[in-house]
């Protein structure tokens, strides 16, 4: 409960810092704000200065910011009482970018709250440093079972650490154990990268995370089942089990579960990854068995920061796109209050620097929503006013108002469609 309350109010804190952005930008243009509000609902503190109504208010589920003009419907009014201090009496330019400013701050908090996060102690997780498998030239070099000791004199305890290590210099020199005998070699700076992209590690057939509201989580899937078997066909590994669930030619796979001493089968659903692979996927990860902790320095949490954020969005946008081509995914790839509670029960299990990696996914994917040109939301606001540049006038108040009904009517769609998608599979899931 503890838990719910604690995310209820980081959601609200992030809507806050969002309205927020409209306000600052919204009072550097000379408009007048009528009230700043902190929650909704009725106020339980409220002071007033220098025309602003400032409230905290009883429902801590976000906050708004009300501008003199800002409904088209009020412009005329509010200009005679404010006399250009109306937000509709603005330039174009102006409007669009206080609209603007509200996703900017999200943007902004987000890139901190990504920073903050790889600033503290980290919770690490990785495979064993053993190699299944190295292609080209490199299977010359390294053999089935051999293991990974250090890079540059740095101990490895993890095939991921290796990869990080590597990465790191140029030139390295890489220590590794092949039957009990340790072994050594050189790479050059030009084939550095090369040898990363070769490289395969042991990977048993073992789930590690399963992605809430992907197909594996609505078939009731849990972290640590060992898969046995796909559509009746024996795995001996990652590589051979996700080879088999992409090749299948059935919209459904079969798989055979072990969970502890039970065995089951789950017929799961195949879903197309819009992440850039081309592929299809139930929504899970492999097993990484070392765990241990890793903290970086402001420098590196900077850099690692910042990478994450621009990674983030890049995979983001790149999705929507493949949205806007196959629509049909559109039910398996937008999330809701089902999901939303599930992913932050798992994050908050793995610590605090994971609760804030997941606030500041939150922030981001606000901004990117917000930004869509849908009207009722920034970026359908935002289009209007490019469009008013462009023409020279307002758009039409009749027709902005029909667009923004329908872009409400867009926009509870795609809020309940997750819940239509995930209910039914709780309830298949729950007779079982």
């Amino acid at each position: 409960m503890l838990n719910i309350i604690v995310m209820i109010v980081a959601f609200g804190l992030i809507i806050t810092i969002h309205e927020l952005g409209h306000f600052l930008v919204a009072r550097a243009f000379g408009v007048r704000i009528e009230k700043f509000s902190i929650g909704f609902g009725k106020a339980l503190f409220e002071l007033e200065r220098g025309g602003t109504k400032y409230r905290i208010s009883a429902i801590p589920l976000g906050g708004y910011v009300k501008m003199s003009g800002e409904n088209p419907d009020e412009a005329e009014a509010a200009e005679e009482q404010d006399a250009g201090r109306s937000f509709q009496a603005k330039a174009w330019w102006k409007k669009a970018l206080i609209v603007f400013a509200g996703p900017f701050a999200n943007l902004i908090l987000g890139l901190l709250l990504f920073i903050f996060a790889m600033a503290l102690p980290q919770k690490l997780e990785d495979l064993p440093p053993v190699i299944h498998a190295a292609q080209g030239k490199w299977s010359e070099v390294f053999s089935t079972g051999d293991s990974l000791i250090a890079v540059n004199g740095t101990a490895v305890a993890g095939f991921n650490s290796f990869l990080l290590e590597l990465s790191k210099s140029k030139t390295n020199e890489i220590s590794y154990s092949r039957s009990g005998q340790n072994m050594s070699f050189s790479v050059p700076p030009a084939e550095r990268d090369s040898l990363m992209r070769s490289l395969q590690p042991v990977l048993t057939s073992r789930i590690g995370e399963v992605f809430s509201g992907m197909p594996a989580w609505r078939a009731g899937l849990k972290e640590a089942d060992l898969i046995l078997a796909v559509d009746s066909v024996a795995v001996t590994d990652w590589y051979d089990m996700r080879q088999r669930i992409i090749a299948s030619d059935s919209s459904h796979v079969l798989l055979d579960i072990q969970r502890g001493d039970e065995l089951f089968q789950r017929s799961i659903e195949l879903q197309d990854d819009l992440s850039g692979q081309q592929e299809r996927m139930i929504g899970i990860m492999q097993y990484l068995p070392i765990k241990g902790t890793v903290q970086y320095s402001l420098p590196e949490a900077l850099r690692y920061g910042t990478l994450s954020t621009i990674s983030f969005i890049g995979m983001q946008y790149s999705g929507l796109f493949k949205l806007v081509k196959r629509p049909s995914e559109l039910k398996n790839n937008v999330g809701g209050p089902v999901m939303l509670f599930s992913m932050s029960q798992d994050v908050s299990r793995r610590g605090f620097s994971s609760t804030i990696v997941f606030l500041a996914i939150i922030s981001l994917v606000l901004m990117i929503m917000n930004l869509l040109p849908i009207p009722i939301l920034d970026g359908g606001h935002i289009m209007f006013y490019v469009i008013e540049g462009i023409i020279g006038r307002p758009v039409p108040l009749k027709v902005q108002g029909i667009a923004q009904r329908i872009g409400f009517v867009l926009l509870i769609w795609l809020m309940l469609l997750p819940s239509m998608r995930i209910f039914p599979d709780l309830s298949a899931a729950s007779s079982r």
